[in-house]
């Protein structure tokens, strides 16, 4: 059996009957979790196992679990703070800065893929210079910081048997724009961008197995949305950056990503440009897509084998670890919680 190249939102708590077919369709080969899916650890370990027994190859199954204000586990998780805050904490202590990056990255991944969660879209490489909807998302607005920090954080991914995620390439975080409600234009050209967005992608491509594009429209560049554009992702991404991962399109019901047509119109261009794997998050869009879909989007196997997750900890080690207070990880998940907490009660 085949796996689709669209991974899917669902609507609720439970796979129902519609959600089966749905993740059946040889379109889909995977998942994407939200805060609507979750409402205790039991529900989700029964949600996940229901995904994963659909189909063979199973289902690839991921999360924004970035910390701050885009977590979407809360309850009986680590509450990560924002990436913003590592950069903050970098200003007076580099050094502490750069383990509290790995921590974040290293206990963040091992408690999704305790849970059967194969890849948390993590982390974010955009730089933090205005825009609305990236802001303390990022690790910080100068790129050699964001390049220091990310690389430690990608490695406490990697340490905890989780693939990595870089994201919104080549770089949303200068546009003041949020691209889930309002089209977003950069009107820099491609020799401004790489000095500074386009940075981190460029330094950490070879530590990242996989990337998600912005819809942001870079006209001196292409006059199509990056998601979109052969240019972006064949010409400068595999070509120039030399890139051999996974690329992700961010999700195609977004405000910013529907101004080449419709979603199947979408899917097709975002696939056809150089995109191994489409995201359509809400259930109304999934729904409009599969029941639109004529020709075939072909096999995403290759790509998404290549992504599912392979812990070094499992649910029942991690489970004895917290039950016998090992102090390591305690105090791990405790100093970052602090961290958060320091951050909030300083912004509050």
């Amino acid at each position: 059996m085949t796996s689709g190249p669209i991974l899917i939102g669902i609507p609720g708590t439970t796979l129902d009957a519609a959600g089966r077919a749905h993740l059946l369709h040889p379109a889909v080969g995977g998942v994407v979790l939200f805060t609507r899916n979750f409402e205790s650890r039991e529900q989700l370990d029964r949600l996940i196992a229901d995904i994963r027994a659909v189909s063979d190859p199973r289902p690839l199954i991921c999360i924004d679990q970035e910390g701050g204000r885009v977590q979407r586990l809360v309850e009986g998780f680590t509450r990560l703070p924002a990436l913003g805050v590592l950069g903050s904490l970098g200003r007076s202590d580099p050094q502490k800065a750069l383990d509290m990056a790995y921590r974040h990255g290293r206990v963040m991944a091992t408690e999704m893929l305790a849970c059967g969660i194969d890849l948390s879209f993590a982390p974010v490489l955009d730089l933090d210079r205005g825009s609305c909807v990236i802001g303390d998302r990022a690790l910080s607005g100068d790129p050699i910081e964001v390049i220091r920090l990310g690389k430690a954080y990608l490695a406490g991914m990697h340490d905890s048997g989780m693939k990595t995620t870089g994201k919104h390439f080549p770089g949303h975080g200068s546009i003041v724009a949020d691209s889930h409600v309002d089209d977003v234009c950069d009107d820099r050209s491609l020799e401004q961008i790489a000095v500074t967005d386009l940075a981190p992608f460029r330094e950490l491509a070879a530590d990242l197995d996989a990337l998600m594009i912005a819809h942001v429209v870079y006209p001196e560049v292409d006059p199509l949305p990056a998601g979109y554009s052969s240019r972006w992702l064949r010409g400068v991404l595999k070509g120039d950056l030399a890139y051999r991962g996974v690329i992700f399109s961010d999700d195609l019901g977004m405000h910013a990503a529907k101004s080449v047509g419709n979603l199947v119109e979408r899917t097709r261009l975002c696939l056809d440009a150089g995109c191994d794997l489409a995201l359509v998050c809400q259930p109304g869009d999934v729904d409009e897509l599969l029941g639109g879909l004529g020709e075939p989007l072909g096999d995403a196997g290759a790509a998404i084998s290549r992504l599912y997750g392979r812990p070094t900890v499992n649910r029942e080690e991690l489970v004895e670890v917290d039950r016998e207070g090992i102090k390591e990880w305690r105090r791990w998940r405790q100093s970052l919680e602090e961290l958060g907490a320091q951050s909030w009660r300083e912004n509050g």
